[in-house]
């Protein structure tokens, strides 16, 4: 009974210490992923996401295969976006996990990222990215109206 005990120690200490170690990694690949956007690194940046990555933008309309995002972003020269916090959680397999992340731009200011990231034979890829605009509640009713008259001169 009592190797028992110390075996189901030993693997919850190493299972703790690998979860710490892949959000680690997680961690690092975001923080590549805005630090390439910022400095127009589209190799880098589109070898970060997995090949059948999303990119949600700020716009209904905004939902980029990989391919299109490309496109875009190619004939740009980058955008700053700077993490203030995050969260990450791992799935219980461990092969994939989520997170959401406020940042600073430059040009919106606060603004939210959130996404799926999967393990793969390459290491962690981003396999969704989403960034929206967080609407203070007390602007909700203002912000949603002016969504829906826009949209219904559309």
């Amino acid at each position: 009974m009592k190797i028992n005990f110390v075996f189901c120690l030993l693997f919850l200490a190493a299972a703790a210490v690998a979860q710490e170690q892949d959000i680690n990694q997680i961690n690092a690949v975001l923080d590549s992923y805005h630090t390439a956007a910022a400095n127009g690194d589209w190799t880098t940046y589109f070898d970060l996401m997995s090949d059948d990555g999303v990119f949600l933008g700020s716009d209904a309309s905004e939902r980029w295969s990989k391919l299109e995002f490309q496109a875009y972003a190619r004939a740009t020269q980058g955008w700053v976006y700077t993490p203030q916090t995050r969260h990450v959680n791992l799935t219980p397999d461990g092969d994939s996990a989520w997170f959401d992340e406020i940042l600073r731009s430059e040009s919106y200011g606060t603004t939210r990222g959130t996404g799926v990231l999967i393990r793969t034979t390459e290491g962690w890829k981003l396999s969704q990215y989403h960034l929206t605009f967080p609407i203070p509640n007390d602007l909700a009713d203002q912000i949603t109206t002016q969504i829906k008259e826009y949209e219904a001169q559309q």
